[in-house]
């Protein structure tokens, strides 16, 4: 779901103006309203205005027509229906001084617009995170019938790719890993390999599915975990990981550090 702002359309616009205004002052390129002033006119002559502060005028209000056109398609996706015909007579009446609402009344609409919206982005928030809990669960459900998969007590599934005879970490070490994360569809939202880079952290400062999952490794092997959202984000969302999200992860453990080393050798292990 695209995010959707929080504050009432007319507050936003306010707002934007306020930033078009500064934008002006801090950058010397032209300013978005000049393409739209450039495909207004593609097939006629440029336009023309009177003087630069008719020209910053108009600039203005294409800004705030464009800015607004986006919103109200925003708002269309939550289910509001936001008349672009109606939003304009606001303008026009408001700047002949004939508002058909009291100064009392525009705010009191806006704010049940604000709760709306907020109503809104919530149902739609919880039925995301409902469906990701099912989507988690299925998937799941299938990756525990193929062979060589053990899930531990806590619901944490995991496959052996590759054993190795190192040492098992304690969860009070600190581990040095090369990983990927992706989501049970498959997208991937982060990846040491991609960084060139492995990781280095303490285990018991990660998500619960990694506490435990990579205590169960000697050092040189890959596991593949399947975590359950209660042993990662759980409700919690965020850019790259939806709320309720069941999360795949391959794991390498490429070495450990123990909690009692000296400080030193954390560090430079931490910078391998």
């Amino acid at each position: 779901m695209k995010p959707v702002l929080k504050m009432s359309v007319l507050a936003a616009t306010i707002l934007l103006a306020v930033g078009c205004q500064d934008e002006k002052t801090a950058e010397t390129k032209p300013a978005e309203p000049a393409k739209v002033e450039q495909v207004a006119t593609e097939s006629a002559a440029p336009a023309t205005f009177a003087t630069e502060d008719d020209k910053a005028a108009y600039a203005i209000g294409a800004s705030l027509a464009q800015y607004l056109a986006a919103n109200l398609d925003q708002q269309k996706e939550l289910g509001l229906s936001l008349s672009r015909d109606q939003v304009l007579a606001g303008v026009t009446d408001v700047f002949a001084g004939n508002s058909r609402l009291s100064q009392e009344e525009t705010q009191q609409a806006l704010q049940d617009l604000d709760h709306r919206v907020s109503e809104m982005v919530q149902q739609q928030a919880k039925a995301e995170a409902d469906k990701n809990l099912k989507a988690g669960e299925k998937f799941r459900a299938e990756f525990e019938k193929k062979d060589g998969v053990v899930k531990t007590e806590s619901g944490l599934l995991y496959h052996v790719e590759t054993a190795g005879e190192g040492d098992k970490p304690a969860a009070t070490d600190t581990v040095k890993v090369h990983y990927k994360g992706t989501l049970t569809d498959g997208t991937e939202f982060d990846s040491s390999y991609k960084r060139n880079q492995p990781a280095t952290f303490p285990l018991n400062q990660v998500i619960p599915g990694w506490t435990e999952g990579v205590q169960l490794m000697p050092v040189g092997s890959k596991y593949t975990f399947v975590i359950p959202p209660e042993l990662a984000y759980g409700s919690q969302a965020n850019p790259s990981i939806p709320a309720n999200s069941t999360l795949v992860f391959e794991v390498e453990l490429l070495d450990i550090v123990k909690a009692d080393a000296p400080a030193a050798e954390v560090q430079e292990s931490a910078a391998q």
